[in-house]
């Protein structure tokens, strides 16, 4: 076992989607098996042939940041400060108490400000505008999410963004993890951002043909599709021996990561990619496969990388396979790109401490090609000793996330 100072804890969460505006709403829908995903409400809608997505409702920006700091804050930047203060303030620790250059804060996205982007897009090319808002690069750029939450905290470490697709998320905790564990810092902010539902950003989804245009349904035989969404996920990451030394109480361990890639299709998922994230995880985390209770799926709900996703997991556990309930969050916070896994870690966390694993929803029919114990109906209460969460992203990146409870 790891010295205090390399074993890495989450101390504190927060979360946005179409769920909720917090991490305890976001985990009480998914926890009953209450959909997000709904009507889309975006200009220009109705020429679209999806027409469905998982957004977030009712957020009010003015409610949360000054006039004069909306004027630099893309919607993806206001999802990333907000669900950051949440896991601040559950955390129990303040910026104050350590030193800056000791704290570092890393945020995964897919897109970075794509409303931004798509609106002053529009402006100029639809409307023949001869020019556009004079902070649009600051908002439209990847790092910017990052970079605010370093100003809100003081954060003076290392600070950065971290992109690669559907991984995104997975990718900047690792990262994270990896640096509280060298001994750079003592503490991090990390996690995931995405406000990707643009008029143009639909259109491109919708041109691969991979978009469900009913609801998301993983793992079940009538699967036809992804279904977008956004939000955002943030975590407190920190050695347990910092954690210990303010006696603060650890949500879960963060006992290892796996990454890996694939090195082939650009769209089509690999087993053997995701099955070697999955057994890196493992390693590192020092946790034998038979101690792994429950899996976050990535599980899209396209025909393709469900039926991939049950050959890896086949592959890494054998026999434990079917003693591993699995589930995928998708189907009610929809896939929010960059931002899923966080959104899906923030589910995990949540099962661990309160020893239930939530359905996986819009089930009808098992698919023999996805034979696995997926929970579906209502939520399955059990004791979780540790969890893996999966992200498995175009390009064939893959990043995989190992939980393990804390003793006692």
């Amino acid at each position: 076992m790891r010295p205090p100072e390399q074993r890495v804890v989450i101390t504190g969460m927060g979360a946005i989607s179409a769920l909720g505006h917090d991490a305890p709403s976001h985990w009480n829908a998914l926890r009953d098996g209450r959909s997000g995903i709904g009507p889309l409400q975006l200009p220009g809608a109705g020429e679209l042939r999806v027409r469905i997505a998982a957004q977030v409702h009712g957020f009010d920006p003015a409610a949360h940041f000054e006039e004069r700091d909306l004027a630099l804050l893309d919607r993806v930047s206001q999802f990333a400060l907000l669900t950051a203060s949440e896991a601040v303030v559950q955390s129990g620790w303040s910026p104050a108490d350590t030193s800056p250059d000791r704290i570092a804060v890393i945020v995964g996205t897919g897109t970075g400000g794509e409303t931004s982007r798509d609106e002053e897009s529009r402006k100029l090319y639809a409307e023949g505008a001869a020019r556009i808002h004079p902070f649009s690069i600051v908002r439209a750029m990847s790092s910017a999410p990052a970079s605010h939450i370093a100003h809100a905290h003081g954060a003076t470490g290392p600070v950065f963004a971290v992109s690669s697709a559907c991984a995104s998320s997975n990718h900047a905790i690792a990262q994270a993890a990896l640096l509280i564990r060298a001994g750079v810092v003592d503490v991090a902010i990390a996690g995931g951002s995405e406000a990707c539902l643009s008029y143009s950003v639909l259109k491109a989804w919708e041109a691969m043909r991979v978009l469900a245009d009913d609801t998301c349904r993983p793992f079940c035989r009538q699967r036809h599709g992804l279904v977008l969404g956004e939000g955002a996920g943030m975590f407190v990451l920190e050695s347990l021996a910092h954690a210990s030394a303010r006696g603060a109480t650890p949500i879960a361990e963060l006992s290892g990561a796996g990454m890996s890639s694939d090195a082939g299709d650009i769209v089509a998922p690999s087993a053997k990619g995701a099955a070697a994230a999955m057994r890196m995880a493992l390693a590192e985390s020092g946790l034998p496969p038979e101690q792994i209770d429950h899996i976050n799926a990535h599980g899209t709900g396209t025909a393709a990388n469900d039926a991939t996703e049950t050959r890896a997991i086949r592959d890494v556990f054998a026999a434990h396979a079917d003693r591993i309930a699995v589930t995928s969050t998708k189907s009610m916070h929809g896939h929010a790109l960059g931002a899923a896994g966080a959104l899906e870690l923030v589910a995990t966390l949540c099962a661990i401490r309160d020893a239930t694993v939530p359905p996986t929803a819009n089930f009808v029919d098992r698919d023999e090609a996805c034979n696995l114990d997926v929970v579906t109906g209502s939520a399955r209460g059990m004791p979780i000793r540790a969890a893996l969460s999966n992200s498995f992203a175009f390009g064939g990146l893959n990043a995989v996330l190992a939980l393990a409870a804390m003793p006692g």
